[in-house]
């Protein structure tokens, strides 16, 4: 029997590559964003792949709407399997050049909104015992950089949220599950549509990887969360890891390097963001899952293959380390 997923921010991006990949599964896959031609091209690659899908426009930072989105999923397709929380949209700028409305605006979508969308599946899933949900991460939930709070605070109260709800999860040994995928920086259209107050055009600092590689750790993340977490990429590894051990330092290196690095050499982008409204309201175009950094982007990630594999990362560190060893062995006797 087909699993029925719910994605939110299923428009472009991650969300929309995640989409992808249930469909090619024949899933049953619930697409959710504010964006309808971004929806409507996301619901005919899924059904082209082979699974069935159901458009319902909707904003997260609404319960209510998520609501019924959630109600019209199951009516269309039953219990839900797997809620993916995806949605998110953000402001790149000092925190002074910030206004209240847009702070509140950036914070309801990408940290409320993920609280919404949590209450709706655990509302559907925790009576039958049974389901997943993913929470779609960032490495900027655990190190925060310079010109992303707003996207930086979310992303660290969806970590603190999601880790005491895990906690009332296990103290009811309930069957439903959750886990959070922490992402790096991703080649997705939100860098030319964020609402951005930066000289230059923004980017998300290198590495960069494709959409597919995120989409890949999510729903690996969702066949298997038992995990608290996920690393997806070996930058988020690097980035967390380097935090952990030496903020101090890293707060420095950040302060001097962290303007220039999230910034191209181009204009900044011309049209109108997506923090109160889609883009594609005003443009009718389908963002895709893409952003404009394809030349630079890693299509793969040999951290998150080893990740979604650990057998096989366990015996090539094993073999790794025999080698090395046979090697100082051979060395030592030589000498």
């Amino acid at each position: 029997m087909p699993q029925t997923v719910v994605i939110t921010g299923a428009s472009a991006g991650i969300g929309r590559a995640t989409a992808r990949l249930y469909g090619k599964r024949g899933a049953n896959v619930v697409l959710i964003a504010r964006g309808q031609a971004g929806l409507e091209a996301a619901a005919e690659e899924v059904e082209s792949l082979g699974g069935h899908a159901l458009v319902h426009p909707c904003d997260t930072a609404d319960a209510q709407q998520l609501e019924m989105a959630a109600d019209a999923a199951e009516q269309a397709f039953g219990a839900i399997d797997v809620w993916i929380n995806c949605a998110f949209t953000s402001v790149f700028a000092p925190f002074d050049d910030i206004t209240a409305e847009e702070y509140d605006r950036a914070t309801q979508v990408t940290y409320l909104g993920f609280v919404n969308g949590t209450r709706t599946a655990l509302k559907r899933m925790l009576p039958r015992d049974r389901g997943t949900i993913v929470q779609v991460g960032s490495a900027l939930g655990e190190r925060a950089i310079p010109l992303q709070s707003a996207y930086c605070g979310a992303k660290h109260a969806v970590n603190g949220f999601t880790s005491s709800l895990r906690t009332e999860l296990l103290h009811r040994g309930s069957q439903v599950h959750i886990t959070i995928a922490q992402m790096p920086a991703v080649n997705t259209p939100q860098f030319s549509w964020v609402l951005s107050r930066l000289p230059r055009h923004p980017q998300p600092v290198p590495p960069i990887y494709q959409p597919e590689v995120a989409a890949r750790g999510v729903v690996h993340a969702a066949d298997h969360p038992r995990r608290k977490q996920y690393y997806i990429g070996a930058s988020t590894v690097a980035t967390i890891w380097a935090n952990r051990l030496a903020p101090a330092i890293l707060d420095r290196y950040l302060a001097r390097t962290g303007f220039d690095a999230q910034q191209t050499d181009q204009q900044p982008p011309s049209g109108e963001s997506n923090l109160f409204a889609p883009v594609d309201r005003s443009q009718g175009e389908d963002p895709g899952a893409h952003g404009i950094f394809d030349d630079v982007a890693h299509s793969r990630s040999f951290q998150a293959a080893l990740a979604r594999h650990p057998i096989a990362a366990a015996s090539s560190l094993t073999f790794g380390a025999a080698a090395v060893g046979a090697f100082l062995s051979k060395r030592n006797r030589a000498r």
